[in-house]
């Protein structure tokens, strides 16, 4: 006999395991499905990690989550070609009995998240890859097929978390395919380092962390940011842009990680580190207008699989978590109430979305990623004359400053034009109202 669960969920990242745990500690049946030898096995980076969502679905996870840094300060920079100009926030209030972020390495998190699965009482299966969904005459789906011997099972609904290529929801026609201009492709190394030297370059004590969020020169022209993360022991750098950019531009992403590594404003903070670890890694960037349809009957769609990424703040884990915890919940008050996992009910689940920062964030910044497509210059143009800005009326010479600003304003129009310089402030307050 095929076996029958409550709920299958594909995928053991952020937001399938938020969606597991929620499930097995609300008294489910549940089966999650990892392709990867274990949870986070093929996740090698760092990230950032928002207390706020995990802390909704295990309240106590500082007791022994493997946490590295707590982020004491946040750095924006538009870098130049051999110089930056930026702002930064700094704020003691950060030190707090319960941070607000976190940096971690994801193949430890992730692993510990799914510890956390199994105990709640989800079966996990690792090292196994789901091929197709089940689907009756009706369209329903009912269950999975996967990799294995006897491979298929069965569940009242499926929940997707395979993250942003979606490959599931694609072969069953429930996605179109991804375009290129709504994901990017980050490549990122981790340096390990010595611990005394990240708090000396970077100013902090004990626990303290700092990110850097970059734009400028270092993409090449193309849409994209950097990024540099403090942990214990190492630091996590790198850099990504659309990949319709690194298709149309024919640059190596490989080659935007080692000029960003060697910018003379980067490579001392790195200096004396030991690259250990390197990956790909692709992140939905279409926004608002590039979320697909999440649910159906006999199924939902979490995470990075529904494009649930806030590009503006670079926000993602607590999109993801909030998601799956969303999408649990709901197949939970459904099954109290007796009610079928068909469309009409699981809608329940967009409408929490809806009603959530998720959605609310995502629509406010609707328009941002077709404007920033159809605007290098914000990537290539605005860095390099706000550098040039900074190096003019910071250089003290014999030229007055009335004159510095006069030259100026005109590098700024001469660069975009006084046509331009409106209608890219019109485009800036539209993509960010």
């Amino acid at each position: 006999m095929v076996e029958k669960f409550d709920a299958i969920v594909v995928g053991a990242g952020p937001s399938g395991n938020s969606a597991a745990y929620t499930l097995a500690k609300g008294g489910l049946k549940v089966l999650q499905i990892e392709r990867g030898e274990y949870s986070g096995s093929k996740n090698v980076q760092g990230a950032i990690m928002y207390a706020d969502a995990l802390e909704r679905i295990i309240p106590d996870f500082r007791d022994d989550a493997p946490l590295e840094r707590h982020i004491i300060e946040q750095r924006i920079w538009l870098l130049g070609d051999d110089s930056y100009i930026g702002t930064n926030y700094r704020s003691d209030s950060f030190n707090s009995e319960r941070p607000n972020r976190y940096t971690i390495i994801r193949a430890q998190f992730d692993k510990w998240f799914n510890e956390k699965v199994r105990e709640a009482g989800a079966l996990v299966i690792c090292e196994t890859t789901v091929t197709e969904l089940l689907r009756d005459a009706n369209g329903k789906v009912y269950g999975v097929r996967t990799d294995r011997e006897n491979g298929e099972v069965h569940a009242d609904v499926v929940i997707m978390a395979d993250g942003v290529n979606a490959l599931l929801a694609r072969r069953a026609d429930l996605q179109p395919e991804l375009p290129p201009e709504n994901a990017a492709l980050a490549v990122k190394e981790i340096h390990f380092i010595d611990p005394a030297l990240i708090e000396q370059r970077f100013q902090v004590k004990g626990d303290e962390g700092v990110v850097i969020e970059m734009m400028g020169k270092v993409t090449g022209g193309m849409v994209g940011t950097a990024f540099l993360y403090t942990n214990k022991e190492s630091l996590t750098i790198g850099i990504g842009c659309l990949i319709s950019d690194f298709k149309e531009k024919g640059i190596a992403p490989y080659k935007l990680l080692e000029d960003l590594k060697n910018h003379p404003v980067i490579k001392p903070l790195i200096q004396g580190g030991e690259v250990k670890e390197y990956a790909g890694h692709l992140i939905p960037e279409g926004g608002y207008k590039a979320v697909p349809q999440v649910c159906g009957d006999g199924w939902m769609v979490v995470g990075d699989a529904a494009h649930l990424n806030n590009a503006a703040h670079r926000e993602g884990s607590n999109l993801a978590m909030t998601s799956g915890r969303f999408a649990a919940e709901t197949l939970i008050e459904l099954k109290k109430q007796g009610k079928a996992p068909v469309a009409a009910n699981l809608a329940l689940y967009k409408k929490k979305l809806d009603e959530s920062f998720v959605m609310k964030d995502l629509k406010k910044y609707k328009n941002l990623p077709e404007i920033m497509h159809m605007s290098p210059q914000f990537f290539s143009a605005y860095p390099d004359l706000l550098n040039g800005a900074a190096h003019n009326l910071f250089t003290v010479d014999n030229v007055d400053k009335k004159t510095k600003e006069n030259q100026i304003l005109k590098s700024f129009a001469k660069r975009r034009s006084l046509f331009g310089l409106v209608g890219d402030a019109f485009k800036l307050a539209r993509a960010f109202r």
